[in-house]
């Protein structure tokens, strides 16, 4: 095991709160490689596309599409691990002054209402997923909703970060912790 995951462990001392954050922790990792996989292709096609432009005098059709496709899901796929790690920007600079219980209490107040408007997303999403999943894209055979499929997992995958975080689950990141997570 990591040393941050043995932390999250101690942190979960019922086996249902070892359970979410063991399978949280095993939807990060998929995540994670799923984002490798993505960036590789856009980098690829992308790649490919300019080498047949312009040394070939041709063009792949849906290399455009394509890359497109794997960089909005690279983009949405990482959201949720800047969520957990506390990396997006905040605006701190009146909460700062308040003693630290406060500012606790305050992040994880503000942890329960982006996991409650990361739930909205998800179903305002997914119902956008099925009214556009008869559509195909322009030159691929595949349908348009896999561009807001990637916004359904990634407001999901954000709340139940969120909620981790609101339960206390995984450590609430304070303004100095963001900062030096920032820089390094």
């Amino acid at each position: 095991m990591t040393p941050a995951w043995q932390r999250l462990e101690a942190n979960a001392s019922s086996p249902v709160k070892r359970h979410f954050l063991h399978g949280l922790a095993l939807l990060d990792r998929t995540s994670y490689y799923t984002i490798l996989v993505a960036m590789g292709m856009m980098t690829l096609l992308v790649s490919v596309q300019v080498f047949s432009r312009y040394v070939l005098s041709s063009s792949i059709d849906s290399a455009d599409e394509l890359s497109r496709l794997c960089f909005v899901w690279a983009i949405f796929l990482a959201i949720p691990h800047g969520i957990k790690v506390g990396i997006h920007v905040g605006i701190d600079a009146l909460v700062t002054h308040f003693p630290d219980s406060l500012q606790r209490l305050l992040a994880q107040l503000m942890a329960w209402l982006g996991a409650a408007l990361m739930a909205a997303l998800f179903w305002i999403s997914l119902a956008a997923a099925i009214s556009k999943w008869q559509e195909l894209m322009p030159t691929l055979p595949i349908t348009a909703a896999v561009f807001y499929i990637a916004v359904v997992v990634c407001a999901g995958h954000s709340c139940l970060h969120l909620v981790a975080q609101a339960l206390r689950l995984e450590p609430l990141p304070s303004a100095p912790e963001r900062y030096e997570g920032a820089s390094s």
